[in-house]
């Protein structure tokens, strides 16, 4: 393997070739990039990559040698000194300074870092009720497979755009006039790797320095990273079991989750979905919304997304597959105003020029066509439904006086808030973490104070591990000492 050294700068500073190279090869041992008992490459071969004489190369590996930087083995090679290593620079690292936004990237991922760590249970087991992608053993494998062997008998080669694969576009479009009632065409629909990208870029392109912007609380901290990082001033929106109460918010954005509201489950009734679009029209706002899992629905009358009812374009529709394909299949998309459509494929074309993973994109075009993505959903619906039904019925059972659940529709977490005081649920979720159950406390998703509450999550267990879990829970509940009156 070829060394690379920046051999062009040092022979600026050195009269000699070999001392160019002597002094390149120290400085790179010194900064750890050849790390202790890395093999250099032979003499001939540094001779032929630098255009110098063997007996040059060989003059500056017997000077490392008498340095101390190198062993030489007979027979065997050249390496690094085993007790030299990065530490030895006594050269200080610069500090340098940041942007305004990525001072604030680096605060706030400091801070969400902190506030994700956590003791891990001494419990043999965990129970994990923490919502989880999809496990493999859930998805079609073969039907996939089918579709990937397509795409490469068809001897596709079309270089996409940052907008990503137009047929995957128009397969969208088509499932979103089948299953939503939005009518868009394929030209409004960008594709993303992950609905949190297209969230940061919309951030990014619709936020001034310092200008307000409304959030749900509690909501997904994903956008408030987003809207904080580029300087947006957060408005706290609160929500009640209706959803999102509508106000005169002083703003001219919005993100807001109306058709399963994240993490309570509330859906917004149609009298608050047309309070906000005319506080949108009100006051030229854009309202961006965050379909994030309601593929998944038990029963009910289907929830139109607030886009449906948008006529002044002012609405971003954001989805994303995260819930319905494989952990490494990242894909989100937005469906957005024709207006916005070319100021975010610019913006998105500064990061992506060529949108990621065309092949996958154009398989996941076939196994929609076909069919099998529908098919997949609906066994899906099937499986998750019996263990929504299955959780809430065992906690019912078994926890009756500890929380007051609010299972909905759809969705695949369970709200349920805790009927005791703060310092009871404390004691309370001090246990169970301890027995080994892991769950997602509410108030880390809140921008506003609000009571004790668990968000349940439960597509990813089987039968007999939601009941164990919940089993774990009552015996904790039994040995509390606070009682509810």
């Amino acid at each position: 393997m070829e060394l690379w050294l920046p051999l062009d700068s040092y022979e600026l500073q050195h009269r000699y070739k070999y001392q160019a190279l002597y002094h390149a090869l120290r400085d790179t041992i010194h900064s750890g990039t050849l790390g202790a008992g890395t093999r250099l490459p032979s003499t001939r071969i540094l001779a032929k990559q630098y255009d110098m004489s063997r007996g040059s190369v060989a003059q500056v590996y017997d000077m490392l040698l008498a340095d101390g930087y190198v062993r030489a083995f007979p027979g065997k090679g050249t390496y690094v000194t085993e007790s030299l290593s990065a530490h030895d620079n006594n050269q200080s690292e610069a500090v340098l300074s940041l942007s305004p936004w990525g001072e604030r990237l680096r605060t706030l991922t400091a801070e969400h870092k902190r506030s994700r760590e956590e003791i891990q249970p001494a419990h043999a087991s965990v129970i994990n009720f923490r919502m989880q992608r999809l496990l493999a053993e859930h998805f079609p494998v073969a039907e996939w497979k089918s579709a990937l062997a397509s795409v490469h008998r068809s001897g596709w080669r079309e270089p996409g755009g940052a907008a990503g694969d137009s047929e995957l576009r128009e397969a969208i479009a088509t499932h979103l006039r089948w299953t939503r009632g939005i009518q868009a065409d394929s030209s409004q629909i960008v594709l993303f790797s992950g609905s949190i990208q297209g969230i940061t870029l919309l951030s990014q392109l619709l936020i001034t320095e310092g200008s307000p912007v409304v959030l749900e609380s509690p909501g997904y901290q994903g956008i408030v990273h987003a809207v904080r990082s580029c300087g947006g001033q957060v408005i706290p929106a609160e929500v009640d079991a209706g959803g999102i109460i509508p106000q005169d918010w002083q703003a001219q954005t919005l993100f807001v989750t109306p058709t399963r509201q994240f993490p309570t489950g509330a859906v917004l009734g149609l009298e608050r979905r047309r309070s906000l679009l005319a506080w949108a029209s009100k006051r030229n706002a854009v309202i961006v919304e965050d379909d994030y899992d309601s593929e998944f629905r038990w029963g009910g009358r289907p929830i139109e997304p607030l886009k449906v009812l948008d006529r002044e374009q002012r609405v971003i529709y954001i989805g994303s597959f995260s819930q319905t394909m494989p952990a490494s299949f990242r894909l989100g998309y937005a469906v957005l105003p024709r207006s916005l459509v070319e100021p975010l494929l610019a913006a998105k074309a500064l990061y992506e020029p060529v949108s990621p993973a065309l092949l996958e994109q154009r398989a996941l075009a076939k196994f929609m066509t076909r069919g099998g993505y529908m098919r997949h959903l609906r066994r899906l619906t099937r499986l998750y439904g019996e263990r929504h039904d299955f959780f809430v019925e065992e906690m019912k059972r078994c926890m009756p006086q500890a929380f007051t659940m609010q299972p909905g529709d759809a969705g695949l977490t369970i709200y349920a808030v805790w009927n005791g005081d703060s310092s009871s649920y404390e004691q309370f979720a001090k246990g169970i973490h301890e027995q080994g159950v892991w769950f997602r406390d509410v108030d880390q998703y809140r921008l506003i104070p609000g009571h004790s509450a668990i968000c349940f999550g439960f597509a990813h267990l089987d039968k007999t591990g939601i009941r164990e879990g919940i089993q774990r829970m009552r015996t904790v509940w039994e040995k509390c000492t606070f009682s509810f009156q």
